[in-house]
């Protein structure tokens, strides 16, 4: 059953002078509240390692964000701003931004009632010669609602992720009311960020530095990762009364054959950094379901945990994954979800998350309400009454799941 859930009572009163408009000078010197069994306790970042057991894993999304915001402007004067979202053509990220030519990407496009479909260049105020020497045009191919289908053409020959880093600038949540500034390039970016697709950033992995990763090795925690791309929907409010009503955008993510198999063999508590790395975890479980009652995965609804009850276990859902990706003979599962995580979802994979301090009236909230049993006003209250930064550049979070129980 779809859970009817009023969207007002996950609200609290976040202030423009609690939002963290700007990173601390050191990543992992960030405040951590750590909340256990309707504990808080408060703690600065670098002590993460000494708060995990030994023998834990450790998920991590290794999305890297793309400088996906691109200014164009008409011969006319108007300014169109276009917001690269996902690949249609090629649908492939990796083949996209290897592109040398065109391509045609799904994007959101601002002051669009101003842009009449005609071919517009980039808009190139310092007359760069590196941004002239690209020659980037756009066209729309179509309209979508609040998205549209446009085509860049290019005449340098560079592949498309170059043209991007030359052309565009690295998209920061609209709530920081500032433009990008150079200290983003390298703080809205996770230190171990590897594959280009994001627009948005995991941001729980922003307080990770070398010495915490050295830490949690020296400790015996073991690091993997998984790959979710974050879309623009991670900035979209829940509009409507009933979160029934809202709509979850899709977002494809990528786990290795090899993973799977680690956390089959887990026996230790299973920490996700970020909620992207939830979701894409507690996805697994109804992308195995699909393996076993069809043969092959599906990508997984919005309200797939709540529309029946399952009879399989996590372990037979996971093993349905690995069974079909060696039948095929793949590395990885590639699929997407568009799952969404509300009081009364049941967590069947992850034990403990770091998270930062979201937005109210969010679906993040109602994902960290799901996993903390409810008490997720225990947590902000103390974050609130405590001097805690907010939203993406702001502290950080290790909550444990109320009814943690190891093993599959």
């Amino acid at each position: 059953m779809i859970p009817d859930i009023r969207i007002e009572d996950y609200s609290y009163p976040l202030t423009e002078d609690r939002i963290a408009k700007y990173p601390l000078p050191e990543r992992d010197s960030s405040k951590l509240l750590c909340y256990r069994d309707g504990v808080v306790d408060e703690r600065v970042f670098i002590d993460l390692p000494e708060l995990l057991p030994t023998g834990s894993l450790m998920i991590f999304n290794d999305t890297k964000v793309v400088p996906a915001r691109l200014h164009f402007v008409r011969d006319s004067g108007a300014n169109i701003e276009i917001f690269c979202l996902e690949p249609v053509n090629p649908p492939e990220y990796n083949v996209s931004f290897a592109s040398t030519k065109s391509c045609i990407w799904k994007c959101v496009v601002g002051n669009a009632k101003r842009w009449k479909g005609d071919v517009i260049k980039l808009y190139n105020p310092e007359d760069s010669e590196s941004v002239r020497k690209m020659d980037l045009k756009a066209s729309l191919v179509s309209r979508e609602g609040r998205t549209a289908m446009v085509e860049f053409t290019w005449e340098s020959g560079d592949p498309f992720s170059r043209v991007l880093e030359i052309c565009g600038s690295v998209p920061i949540p609209p709530y920081l009311n500032r433009e990008t500034e150079e200290i983003d390039l390298e703080r809205y970016q996770t230190l171990y960020a590897r594959i280009r697709g994001s627009v948005a950033a995991p941001t729980a992995g922003l307080h990770f530095s070398d010495r915490v990763l050295d830490a949690l090795d020296a400790k015996g925690i073991r690091r993997e990762n998984v790959c979710l791309h974050v879309g623009a929907g991670t900035f979209l409010p829940v509009k409507s009364s009933r979160v029934s009503e809202h709509p979850m955008h899709r977002e494809p993510f990528v786990v290795s054959l090899d993973l799977l198999k680690k956390i089959l063999g887990n026996k230790g508590l299973l920490t996700a950094v970020g909620t992207t790395s939830v979701r894409t975890l507690e996805s697994l479980y109804y992308v195995g379901v699909s393996c076993l009652e069809k043969g092959f995965p599906e990508d997984v609804g919005q309200w797939a945990p709540y529309e029946r009850e399952y009879p399989w276990s996590t372990r037979e859902s996971l093993e349905a994954i690995v069974s079909y990706l060696e039948k095929e003979g793949l590395r990885e599962l590639k699929v997407g979800t568009r799952i969404i995580i509300v009081p009364g979802f049941r967590f069947r994979l992850v034990d403990a998350m770091v998270t930062n301090f979201h937005q109210p009236e969010s679906t993040l909230i109602l994902l960290i309400s799901a996993f903390v049993g409810g008490d997720w006003r225990t947590i902000y209250d103390y974050a609130l009454s405590h001097g805690f930064r907010f939203l993406s550049y702001g502290d950080s979070s290790l909550l444990f799941r109320r009814d943690i129980a190891f093993g599959l």
